[in-house]
């Protein structure tokens, strides 16, 4: 039991002492995106349970969007960050699932005084304090996709450097950045979807005409209480559509 890292949670039931080990393993890296997981026998062997106890295991990481299961494949790894609403879906995850090569380049890290004219368009409860504004340009396979403005209270943010936004592999991703390394933490949130155009700045990044149509999705996510904790707006090229289930929204084109 010392080996799989169980033997400290004896007084929990064994189907959820291995799931807490296999998701501790997943968000480390252990079990890379896209990829299988190793099989319910390999699972239960390592684990010294029964492949029931395995499958119960597997099943709540099923549950919580971690993995999901195949008919005669298994169980596959689909994202480290599971969404409760589809601007929180990790487009990292997205992209290394589909086999691409998703890239970042921090294009500048700002802290801005409240009620400054750039915070203007934020939620209410973000304009009265101060900011820190992170501009990402996403890349797919070398090309620009998406630029993306992630907002948040500038006291949670404290210590931010370009050393925290990676421009590959899984941990460049905003929703584990602002998770893991700032401890953010929210409930809910709130998406809105509209065209507009692109400006100098943006048509330079994209390769377009300035004036060409964008399209543009705010996003904010809200702790338990209903306050704001990060506001995100991303500009695209293309098309976004989406697969509507009882559990959640999954985008099914992201680039």
């Amino acid at each position: 039991m010392k080996a799989t890292g169980m033997g400290a949670l004896s007084d929990v039931p064994k189907y959820e002492q291995a799931y807490r080990v296999i998701l501790d393993r997943l968000k480390a890296g252990r079990y890379p995106i896209g990829g299988r997981m190793p099989t319910e026998g390999e699972l239960s062997e390592h684990f010294k349970v029964s492949r029931v106890t395995i499958r119960r295991a597997l099943d709540m990481l099923v549950q919580d969007g971690y993995v999901e299961s195949r008919q005669g494949s298994g169980y596959r790894v689909i994202t480290l960050s599971p969404a409760s609403d589809t601007c929180l879906t990790s487009f990292t995850d997205a992209m290394l699932r589909a086999g691409l090569e998703p890239t970042s380049q921090l294009l500048s890290l700002v802290t801005f005084e409240a009620g400054n004219a750039a915070l203007a368009h934020l939620p209410a409860d973000m304009q009265a304090r101060a900011i820190t504004r992170v501009n990402r340009l996403r890349l797919v396979d070398g090309k620009p996709r998406m630029l993306v403005m992630s907002h948040a209270p500038a006291e949670l943010l404290q210590g931010a450097t370009a050393a925290d936004f990676p421009e590959s592999g899984p941990a460049q991703s905003i929703l584990r950045i602002l998770a893991q390394r700032f401890k953010l933490e929210w409930s809910a949130a709130c998406e809105d979807i509209s065209p507009v155009v692109a400006d100098a700045e943006m048509a330079g990044l994209f390769g377009i005409d300035a004036g060409s149509p964008i399209l543009r999705q705010a996003c904010s996510a809200f702790d338990d209480d209903g306050s704001t904790v990060f506001h995100e707006d991303v500009f695209r090229t293309g098309a976004v559509s989406f697969t509507l289930s009882k559990q959640h929204r999954q985008p099914n084109h992201l680039p």
